[in-house]
């Protein structure tokens, strides 16, 4: 059975959701401040989070940036363009607005636990202090959150899947070319460059090591 966690400090929304949850079968966790959902995650593991912004305590936004290796579905009455952007930029996995339909939300929540559970699948990347977790598009260094763009994103995904390995040039455009297509070989250095910045920036340690004539590779 999926564990869902709803957070949310409107106990009437939170009431319809645990209803409509359970009602398809789902176990349910309930959390009603942003401190409480914190407590709540550092003792259960769910496979999704419903997550309200309006929160006492902490607020949606501090605690999105709280949870890790669990996909996190926004729900909140905040419509601006800008908002879901920040969110899903921050690490949400979807974004539904309230007032909401219960059949697109029952849908959603479909989507994102049959995506978490896909086959293949290894959602939490893991070398040293660097951590990237696939559910949430989200990467941490020292449990600090780095910001990457999209392109620097999939090279350290390639680097996170073979640590200590030295990848050719060539390689890292084939395997990362379905995401970022613009990538090209003169640019290819300039993004491992400011993605080796951001990571020491945050440890203070070089993480990816040029090998001359090859590529690179990252350290373990």
């Amino acid at each position: 059975m999926k564990t869902i966690a709803v957070i949310d400090d409107d106990i009437h929304i939170g009431n319809l959701l645990e209803e409509l949850l359970q009602r398809e079968g789902y176990a349910v966790l309930r959390a009603y401040s942003g401190t409480e959902a914190v407590l709540l995650l550092e003792r259960n593991r769910p496979d999704l989070v419903l997550l309200d912004l309006m929160l006492p305590g902490l607020s949606g936004e501090e605690v999105l940036t709280k949870i890790s290796g669990v996909p996190v579905m926004v729900v909140s009455a905040k419509v601006g363009v800008d908002d879901k952007v920040k969110l899903l930029l921050n690490g949400a996995a979807d974004y539904i607005t309230k007032p909401f339909d219960t059949r697109e939300l029952l849908a959603r929540v479909a989507v994102r636990l049959r995506d978490s559970s896909a086959p293949g699948l290894a959602p939490v990347l893991e070398t040293g202090p660097l951590r990237l977790d696939q559910t949430a598009h989200a990467v941490t260094a020292d449990g600090v959150p780095v910001r990457l763009t999209k392109t620097e994103y999939a090279i350290l995904k390639l680097f996170l899947q073979n640590p200590g390995q030295v990848i050719a040039k060539s390689v890292i455009l084939d395997r990362i070319s379905a995401d970022t297509p613009d990538c090209t070989e003169s640019s290819l250095k300039i993004h491992v460059s400011n993605l080796r910045k951001k990571l020491r920036d945050v440890t203070g340690q070089d993480h990816i090591e040029s090998v001359w004539g090859i590529g690179f590779k990252l350290n373990g």
